[in-house]
């Protein structure tokens, strides 16, 4: 019997538990937690029902959509994206570049005036982010919102980062769009979520339940070394695991510290990963009318948080009847900024910034707090990320180490993505053990 270990019980583990199955080859899930879900998990505290940020589905993926449906028996809420923006007591739509209406009329012809000046010029060598914004967008634009709101979300100015992580996130308009959004109200949505699912009941995690209840999980189960060679994992509780195959979904960070005999080249080059923390602040209060987006993102640097969402706007059964909720993401890092407070002690900075920008009235009654740090948020492509991942990249390929998912690949995956990251790694030592399977998952 083969036996097949899968680190972490997230959504890349159980992309790989899923594709294992569908070969008929069994596996085991490790999970350091009480709980399976990973950063998809979903917290149920005195009738409020939140995820760790704004999770949603909005994968195109045909088969992924359909999977996901089918695990929570086609119960969900189809809902168009509204994204907003809020900068100087300004309320924008998003994206910015497009929308340029109702602002300032110096601060849109200085915009204008430089993103046509930088279309009409050659780029150049694109060596960091910072070079890329003004390129495409013009200095003016570029330093009075994506480079502010980059400092609060990446933790690290712009020129220190690569370009990398862009994609489709960053919108580039023409400028038939920057004209039309700077002299009309009315704009045409070019967000790249245009509609997402949000399960009816149960939370995020609710599209990993079927998954859990069909895989084998052992929880409580922290890892505490790893041994290429003899293929042993040691746990914390004293548990040990020979295996054949490994797929882990851990930090790269974390996974290479409890590699026994990894090179001091490679423990190095992991130390160079960086990520953001994250700080949840979750409010509830005795309205829903809160707000007509789904989520807001933060320009100003005196404003506390970097954005904030509605999870009562995802699903009514997210809050007591008649109530509303409020999350707000506050963003900290190891490397950069480090979190000197406790988690805790943001509540009211919080809450006096939701006042500050109208969106909590002063006749609202709070009648929810909540506060939580997440220790892996988002991966942060600064200079040094690259390189440091190659050369760890090729030694787990060296020891049979099958990574995945957001922090195992250490990229920027979405859930769907981070799913079939764990498919895809399945399917390499499915590959192993069968090479006439299929290399792509049905």
């Amino acid at each position: 019997m083969v036996k097949i270990a899968i680190l972490g019980a997230g959504m890349a583990g159980f992309g790989a538990a899923s594709r294992f199955s569908s070969e008929g080859a069994k596996s085991i899930i490790f999970e350091k937690n009480d709980y399976f879900g990973g950063h998809t998990a979903t917290n149920f505290v005195d009738g409020f029902t939140f995820d760790e940020g704004p999770h949603i589905s909005f994968t195109t993926n045909k088969r992924i959509q359909d999977l996901f449906a089918a695990n929570i028996n086609n119960e969900y809420e189809t809902l168009q994206a509204k994204v907003n923006n809020y900068w100087q007591g300004y309320w924008v739509k998003h994206p910015a570049q497009c929308n340029l209406h109702g602002l300032p009329l110096e601060l849109v012809v200085s915009v204008i005036e430089d993103f046509v000046q930088a279309q009409k010029e050659s780029s150049g060598q694109i060596d960091n982010y910072q070079d890329w914004l003004f390129a495409t967008y013009g200095e003016t634009f570029a330093r009075s919102f994506p480079m502010q709101y980059g400092v609060k979300f990446h933790t690290v100015e712009a020129a220190k980062m690569a370009t990398d992580w862009i994609g489709p996130r960053m919108y580039k308009p023409d400028l038939k769009q920057v004209l039309n959004g700077a002299l009309s109200s009315t704009t045409e949505d070019v967000h790249y979520v245009d509609h997402f699912r949000y399960p009816t009941r149960g939370g995020f995690v609710a599209y990993l339940n079927p998954f859990a209840q069909q895989s084998k999980i052992k929880l409580s189960h922290e890892l505490q070394e790893l041994d290429p060679v003899k293929k042993e994992l040691y746990f914390t509780n004293g548990k040990t695991f020979s295996y054949d195959y490994v797929v882990s979904s851990l930090p790269l960070p974390e996974l290479i510290k409890m590699v026994v005999g990894a090179p001091e080249k490679v423990r190095k080059a992991a130390q160079k990963l960086a990520c953001t923390m994250c700080v949840v602040i979750t409010i509830g209060i005795d309205r829903a009318d809160i707000s007509n987006a789904y989520w807001s993102y933060f320009y100003d640097r005196d404003y506390v948080y970097t954005r904030l969402s509605f999870p009562h706007m995802q699903s009514p059964h997210n809050v007591p009847s008649g109530a509303g909720s409020i999350q707000a993401e506050l963003y900290f890092s190891t490397k950069y900024k480090p979190l000197e407070r406790e988690p805790e002690d943001y509540i009211e900075p919080v809450i006096a910034d939701l006042r500050r920008c109208g969106l909590v009235k002063p006749a609202d009654e709070i009648i929810f707090k909540h506060a939580k740090v997440i220790d892996y948020a988002n991966i942060i492509f600064d200079l040094e990320r690259q390189p440091a991942l190659q050369i760890i990249r090729e030694y787990l390929a060296e020891v049979g180490i099958f990574s995945c998912g957001r922090y195992g690949l250490w990229g920027y995956h979405w859930t769907d993505q981070s799913f079939m990251s764990g498919e895809s790694a399945a399917q390499k030592v499915l590959s192993i053990l069968a090479p006439r399977v299929s290399i792509d998952p049905p």
